[in-house]
């Protein structure tokens, strides 16, 4: 029988286990987040998945701006790179809810149904038992909007065009809100991990579809919504690029962080 709750993995690892103390973190990256100058909601974020030390305040910048549609985002529909079990394909969890330490966020039944019939989609609850790229945005998500459900995929070596034909099949309206968790470059001296992070959201921001894992590790569900942007018209811009030198690490080896938000294009 499966387990109808996935538990949390990296709390007290990733972020604070407590209740009380990742409500405080969490409150605390939000409030220090620059004011959004964003007029329209986002459509997608790109956001990273580091321990809140390292990249919380660049995840902040992203879930920062969801603030005047908290009750308007009613989905989020959430992928991520496996970092432990390797999947053909994306795989869902076969939990119905997930939970933190703040509680409880069901999976959507609506959306996993939607995705009945597509061959690279599986089901995994292996791939996500342990999974931090995931679970490390839901305090962020519980935080910023009111009463959702979750739709996460766990992606591993997937096509743009595989992964696209998913967001398309649970792409919706205002209701639903798209993440793809990615780190960007991984343990580069500094100044080379900042050319390589600037050439990679250079890339992001024109629509690329050819990024590799050396570049971001959540490249195969990143060159899935960038192709899926790109047939929607969806306008990026980048809210913030940092590194692991800037927060809390050492400039030896670093790993990249940006925030992305996808709008449609104004054609007012």
């Amino acid at each position: 029988m499966m387990n109808a709750i996935r538990p949390p993995a990296v709390a007290g690892m990733f972020y604070p286990a407590s209740p009380a103390s990742l409500r405080i973190d969490v409150d605390r990256l939000l409030a220090a987040a620059p004011a959004s100058t964003m007029t329209q909601q986002p459509k997608a974020l790109i956001v990273p998945h580091a321990g809140y030390v390292y990249s919380g305040p660049t995840a902040a910048r992203a879930y920062a701006t969801l603030a005047p549609w908290r009750a308007t985002i009613r989905r989020v529909v959430l992928l991520g790179p496996t970092h432990r079990v390797p999947v053909r394909g994306l795989a869902l969890p076969a939990s119905e809810a997930f939970a933190t330490p703040l509680g409880e966020v069901r999976v959507d039944a609506t959306a996993r149904a939607a995705l009945a019939g597509l061959p690279q989609v599986v089901v995994s609850e292996t791939a996500h038992a342990q999974e931090h790229s995931l679970e490390v945005h839901l305090p962020f998500l519980q935080r910023t909007l009111d009463d959702f459900s979750l739709l996460p995929l766990a992606v591993g070596q997937a096509t743009p065009q595989a992964v696209a034909e998913v967001l398309e099949r649970l792409w919706g309206g205002p209701e639903t809100l798209l993440v793809i968790s990615s780190d960007l470059s991984h343990f580069l001296p500094y100044a080379t991990a900042q050319q390589v992070d600037d050439e990679t959201s250079r890339h992001i921001l024109e629509l690329a579809t050819d990024i590799d894992p050396h570049q971001a590790c959540g490249a195969f569900p990143l060159n899935g919504l960038l192709l899926a942007a790109k047939r929607h018209g969806l306008q990026p811009s980048l809210l913030d690029l940092c590194n692991s030198g800037d927060t809390a690490g050492d400039r030896q080896r670093v790993v990249g962080y940006a925030a992305f938000a996808f709008h449609e294009a104004d054609h007012g």
